[in-house]
């Protein structure tokens, strides 16, 4: 059985197989670092599967590694557009 994509993001990719969803911010290039628009796709993401009743489990990661080699889950904020209201 393979993963099926679900609502297309930047950010953030989203799937499902079997009862289980799976869940990753996909900015591997800042340590999957969350800025406005990651936020908005992830609870997007996170709604569907809510209102999805064949789904059990969420299974939420982060991609990896960075260029670097490092494996993170999220870093935190993107301080690339903190202050500016989020705007990039």
């Amino acid at each position: 059985m393979t993963w099926e994509q679900c609502l297309n993001f930047e950010d953030v990719l989203y799937h499902k197989r079997g009862g289980i969803a799976r869940i990753a911010i996909n900015r591997p290039e800042v340590r999957n670092a969350f800025r406005p628009q990651t936020i908005d796709e992830l609870l997007a993401a996170f709604r569907d599967a809510q209102m999805d009743q064949t789904i059990g489990v969420i299974l939420f990661t982060g991609t990896s590694p960075s260029k670097d080699g490092k494996y993170a889950f999220c870093a935190g904020g993107d301080q690339r557009v903190r202050g500016g209201g989020g705007a990039t």
